[in-house]
């Protein structure tokens, strides 16, 4: 064995990150994304081939440095993907496969980036297919036959392309404004794009010119599938004027690739948010992920399985038999486990079985991303994976019999991993060892369980496994981890942190977390939890601070607090609250509401719901989340601000942000900075630059990544020690 070493923040730099997995048709094998640190502080995709049986194999199809979304062909010939080279548009290119690359396991030419586990390899050669102007590329599907390829593009600005910012450049010309005329004008980690919109477009292989079929002028958030003949596409879009402020409105049309016909949308569909249209393998039934009524995908209640049978005509397309599949279970389809070694993902994943009979779906459950299953004509969800990792499944086999997941565990960064679709419980196989080396040459720490009781929640404190076996129960209490300083840690003194999720509607659990690791191996004792608010524990659970945060959220962190201070060798005068996004919001919250923490670190936050309402990216809808609005009725808001209670602290606090944030704009951090100044209030402001955005701590550039936690590390050092 290795000798094993603390981890430290410096390690970033080696762990690898896989994403995006795609089984081939025969189900041998999985195309995936792989992403490692690159020259000059770069991030740099490849696409990979890993067997999905036998002997662990894989190597690299691609030398990136920026492809991304590999589909395989309907016969499993060839790979579609997006290449992106150094400074130039997006494209579609193709791989063609054949015995030898699919079934040898080395060859000559090129020697693997770090992680392979192979010898060297020889590249599979390219062929672009497209020649797009500059844009970007956000989703790729083959038609049934293989002769079509449906994508969404969206075309960059002409006063915002490349060489129209190098004109300006060589001849002195300022940067033009950006004139708005819609609602949907940014996006975080997208930016702005004004009024750019993506446009469904559909290329045909032999032929090899992309032609746009379908498009939604004010917002481009679409998701759609091919029909299993090849002849329509189902698109779940919102094409009202005003559709950022009614979600509900989101209807199912029917695209014809042809364009022998205008879009129809599909009537008699429930009013509601819906999303990601999948048909069955019959083509008779349609199923979508949603909700009935009036909300966004994103809120507390259940995101549920709808299915419906689809006849008339292609003129005049009816929804029949119209049903939730999941309506008797209290499990949600769009529960995102929070990590920072993961691209975060809230997008539900759900396909039919092969034989139509039932459906399989990713459930959010206990801290776990979890496999489940339902019939098609509804009923009781069974769960067919444990809670002991966090799964993203991704695609299934032709047969339904082997699904491509991203598998996480607490001491184990994200790999590949491939479920036997077979009885009540599916075999899950682990199909790359991309961090092997990382797992065998740190030590890394095993977080305890706990269940911790608080006023509201129905719960007696216990420690232990969760016991659900299929049943989604109520929780019993306020789900909670402990990660302890490992062998050869330095002594804190009894120094504890306790890290708070963002959202709040997600959850943390059982994925690996490098920052966590970083701080136990620095000797603090770690604490984490889902108070009420977080996502896979019930409906009830998630909706308790729906238009009323600080309430029993609150109450919970207060429980987790006071449980942490009685944890053996933790001193309750060295406690620190810490968190990011709403994370950042409960610490301001509980620096304003309580003296039990020692010190604080808020980063990415929001501190003042008022303000918040105009400058992120999302326009806040009247009465919908909350009560009233910024400019109407704007009490509720400010009774949850943690600014309007900031009179009088006293927690010496880090404020952590990024100047593109356009989620939590960097306006929220800037008014604790003021207000804790003013009061003399030990603090220290670290500004990310406007090229990061509210995902830095996940997809930011290492160095950035790096130089935040030793922030942290120096923060905590200083004010807990």
């Amino acid at each position: 064995m290795p000798p094993t070493r603390l981890v430290t923040p410096e390690d970033l730099r080696d762990l690898v990150t896989v994403a995006d997995p795609q089984i081939s048709p025969d189900g041998h094998h999985v195309a995936l994304l792989r992403k490692a640190s690159g020259e000059r502080n770069t991030r740099r995709t490849e696409l990979w081939l890993a067997s999905s049986v036998g002997a662990l194999r894989s190597r690299p199809l691609t030398a990136g440095p920026r492809d991304s979304m590999p589909r395989w062909s309907p016969d499993g010939s060839t790979i579609l993907f997006v290449r992106a080279k150094e400074k130039a548009s997006p494209q579609l290119a193709l791989i063609r496969l054949d015995d030898s690359t699919l079934g040898r396991a080395a060859a000559r030419g090129r020697r693997p980036s770090r992680g392979s586990t192979e010898g060297t390899e020889r590249l599979p050669s390219v062929k672009v297919l497209t020649s797009l102007p500059e844009g970007t590329i956000t989703a790729l599907q083959w038609s049934s036959d293989g002769t079509r390829v449906a994508f969404l593009w969206r075309r960059t600005m002409a006063q915002f392309t490349s060489n129209a910012i190098k004109a300006r450049k060589a001849s002195g010309a300022s940067t033009p404004p950006l004139v708005i005329d819609d609602p949907w004008y940014r996006l975080d980690g997208d930016g702005y794009f004004g009024s750019a919109r993506h446009r469904l477009c559909v290329l045909d292989i032999r032929r090899g010119s992309p032609r746009e079929v379908f498009a939604c002028e004010h917002l481009d958030d679409i998701t759609f599938e091919w029909s299993p003949d090849g002849r329509m596409l189902a698109v779940a879009c919102n094409r009202d004027p005003r559709a950022l402020f009614h979600p509900e409105r989101t209807e199912i049309v029917l695209v014809d690739p042809d364009a022998r016909r205008d879009a129809q949308a599909i009537a008699g569909l429930p009013v509601g948010p819906k999303s990601n249209p999948r048909w069955s393998p019959d083509g008779t039934r349609l199923a979508w992920a949603g909700r009935r009524g009036r909300s966004t995908m994103y809120d507390t209640a259940n995101v549920e399985l709808w299915s419906a049978t689809i006849s008339g005509s292609a003129m005049r397309p009816k929804a029949q038999d119209v049903r939730s599949l999941t309506a008797s279970s209290d499990c949600c389809l769009m529960v995102g486990t929070l990590s920072d070694t993961a691209d975060a993902s809230f997008a539900p994943w759900f396909c039919w079985a092969a034989d139509g009979r039932s459906l399989l779906a990713r459930v959010g459950w206990h801290g776990a991303g979890r496999i489940a299953s339902v019939s098609a004509r509804g009923g009781r969800v069974t769960l067919h994976t444990d809670g002991g990792a966090d799964l993203m499944p991704n695609t299934i086999s032709l047969d339904g019999m082997r699904i491509a997941c991203v598998r996480s565990a607490p001491t184990e960064p994200p790999e590949i991993a491939v479920a036997e679709v077979l009885g009540h419980q599916f075999d899950l196989s682990v199909r790359t060892a991309f961090n092997a080396a990382f797992r065998r040459s740190r030590r890394l720490v095993q977080p305890t369980e706990h269940w911790v009781s608080s006023s509201g929640t129905d719960a007696t404190a216990r420690s232990g496994r969760s016991a659900s076996t299929g049943a989604f129960a109520p929780p019993r209490g306020v789900h909670t981890w402990v990660m302890r300083p490992p062998r050869g840690a330095p002594r804190r003194s009894g120094a504890a942190v306790l890290e708070v999720h963002g959202g709040p509607h997600a959850q943390y659990g059982v994925a690996f977390f490098h920052e966590f690791q970083v701080l136990a191996a620095q000797g603090y004792t770690v604490v984490y939890s889902n108070p009420r608010g977080s996502k896979g524990y019930g409906a009830r659970f998630c909706g308790a601070i729906k238009g009323r945060w600080g309430t029993a959220d609150w109450d919970d962190v207060k429980s987790v607090t006071r449980f942490m201070s009685r944890l053996a060798g933790v001193r309750p005068s060295r406690l620190g609250i810490m968190g990011g996004s709403y994370g950042g919001y409960m610490t301001n919250w509980a620096i304003a509401h309580s003296r039990a923490y020692r010190a604080a670190i808020t980063d990415r936050c929001v501190s003042n719901q008022v303000s918040m309402c105009g400058s992120s990216d999302y326009p806040e809808v009247p009465d919908l989340y909350w009560p009233g609005v910024a400019w109407d009725r704007p009490q509720a808001l400010w009774r949850s601000s943690p600014i309007a209670h900031f009179k009088g602290v006293r927690t010496p606090t880090l404020i952590i942000h990024s100047e593109g944030d356009l989620r939590c704009n960097i306006e929220q951090a800037e008014q604790v900075h003021a207000a804790l100044v003013a009061q003399d209030v030990p603090c220290r402001f670290v500004r990310y630059p406007r090229e990061t955005s509210h995902g830095m701590s996940r997809v930011g550039p290492a160095d950035l990544r790096i130089h935040r936690l030793h922030q942290i590390l120096g923060w905590w050092a200083a004010h807990l020690a």
